[in-house]
């Protein structure tokens, strides 16, 4: 009995041991969330160095408009200047021409005259003509000019149109990233979360592709494809979203399965835009429900996109399709996105309305022509989604 008791000071408590263990699988916790932490810090940082790096190319854009619209400006007083002295040469032949008429007996000496008048006619009006071509010439170049004008709206139209294939790529690279850290490594779903992604990139690949062909004319390829599948790709896209928002989706789509013609990338950026306003506008709703139905008749596709948010104020019902104008609070929203939704639509011989009932929400109802004449019944089909 005493040499246990001598022996018991060496050894520590189990619930002491217990206690070393758990601090320090604790210990081993806080580290890896540290390393993760840096990692995000790093990958900020880099991201904040790119845009540093596209505004100061932006910078360099406009000083080049700024030096074109200078030399404009001095081509145009020249020819100014030039218009002036082919005035005055033209006044002075026709007092010439009336001295020859009311001076018969001095038409020797005006003979001369003329034929010295007429030369210098000649060279001004082939000077004339070479500074027509060159004004020609100076008004393709200011053409060129108002479309880099514009560089500056386009850009920010560019960046509001690459944030949804930016933010679904991240959210499919976030989640192969999660589910490898999780070692819950599944070949197909990270192969079909990579798809994603690549149809992400070839989608912002397009976008970007629009501003290499700024100087020239570059329609969107066109092509025969369904409204429904595009509701219904852009309503993937942005389901994720819906979801974290806690928001209903319901597709109400048209069994004939409707075909129109048009750019598949701008018509699914036009629904990505207004489910992504349907969202917002439903953040604050008791009842977080988005409803987008098709219907056909003989010759147009209606599709309409209603939410359960407060609607839209009275008055405004035109203004919000106009560029920079937003009923968000101050910094939540561009302006952007109805304005883009109105021009595609409009160059696809669309149109995009909005309606007001009270109670409801917001309405809007989206008209594109059929690609063909074709049979449609206007029966639908409840297809279920939402998160």
């Amino acid at each position: 009995m005493d040499g246990r008791q001598a022996a018991w000071p060496d050894s520590a408590p189990p619930d002491l041991e217990e206690e070393n263990r758990r601090l320090a699988g604790l210990v081993q916790t806080l580290e890896t969330r540290l390393q993760k932490s840096e990692k995000r810090r790093r990958a900020l940082i880099h991201i904040l160095h790119d845009m540093q790096a596209v505004a100061l190319r932006m910078n360099e854009q406009r000083t080049a408009m700024l030096h074109i619209l200078a030399d404009h400006e001095q081509d145009r007083s020249r020819l100014g200047r030039q218009a002036v002295r082919l005035d005055n040469s033209r006044r002075a032949l026709l007092h010439i021409l009336q001295d020859v008429h009311h001076s018969n007996e001095r038409l020797e000496k005006s003979r001369k005259a003329m034929i010295h008048i007429m030369d210098s006619l000649r060279e001004t009006t082939e000077q004339v003509q070479h500074r027509e071509q060159e004004l020609r010439e100076k008004q393709e170049q200011l053409v060129q000019a108002g479309k880099l004008a514009t560089l500056g709206e386009l850009t920010t139209g560019v960046a509001h149109e690459l944030n949804n294939p930016l933010n679904n790529i991240g959210l499919f690279l976030g989640n192969i990233m999660d589910h490898v850290e999780a070692n819950q490594v599944e070949p197909e779903r990270i192969l079909r979360d990579l798809r994603h992604a690549m149809q992400q990139v070839r989608k912002a690949t397009t976008i970007i592709g629009h501003l290499r062909t700024f100087g020239r004319a570059a329609p969107a390829i066109r092509e025969t494809l369904s409204i429904n599948d595009v509701i219904t790709q852009a309503v993937s896209l942005v389901q994720e979203q819906l979801r974290l928002h806690q928001v209903d989706v319901r597709l109400q789509l048209a069994r004939s399965n409707p075909l129109v013609c048009g750019s598949a990338i701008q018509i699914e950026q036009v629904f990505i835009n207004l489910l992504t306003n349907a969202r917002d506008a439903v953040s604050n709703a008791p009842v977080k429900q988005i409803t987008v139905q098709s219907t056909v008749d003989d010759h147009r596709v209606t599709v309409t996109v209603q939410d359960t948010g407060p609607g839209i104020p009275p008055g405004l019902e035109q203004r919000i399709f106009d560029p920079f104008f937003s009923t968000k609070d101050v910094g939540a929203g561009t302006g952007l996105g109805l304005s883009i939704t109105y021009g595609i639509l409009k160059d696809h011989q669309g149109s995009i309305s909005v309606e007001r009932r009270p109670g409801v929400g917001a309405t809007f109802v989206v008209e594109m022509p059929l690609a063909g004449k074709h049979d449609h019944p206007k029966d639908l089909a409840a297809v279920p989604s939402g998160p």
